[in-house]
């Protein structure tokens, strides 16, 4: 099952209330390389694991929200900030 089309049209991030978007295919392979390479931590500080399905992006694309098993998380520390990524 995929994240329903009305919920990306209501969805938005708990820190700022800015939109979420889902992350594309490019930006997700960022993601997961850096997990498979356990370097990729959320804001608490924990790696993030397992790979992940799907993310949801911020609209300033500065963090993005994890999706597994179609269940965005939602929180402020599963948040993942987007500059430890590599360019």
């Amino acid at each position: 099952m995929a994240l329903e089309p009305f919920f990306l049209d209501v969805v938005a991030c708990p820190e700022t209330r800015a939109p979420l978007r889902l992350a594309d295919a490019a930006l997700l392979a960022r993601l997961n390389a850096a997990i498979d390479k356990k370097k990729l931590k959320d804001k608490s500080q924990q790696l993030v694991e397992p790979r992940l399905q799907t993310a949801l992006v911020r609209d300033d694309g500065v963090v993005a929200y994890p999706v597994w098993d179609d269940v965005p998380r939602l929180l402020l520390e599963s948040a993942i900030p987007l500059d430890q990524l590599p360019r």
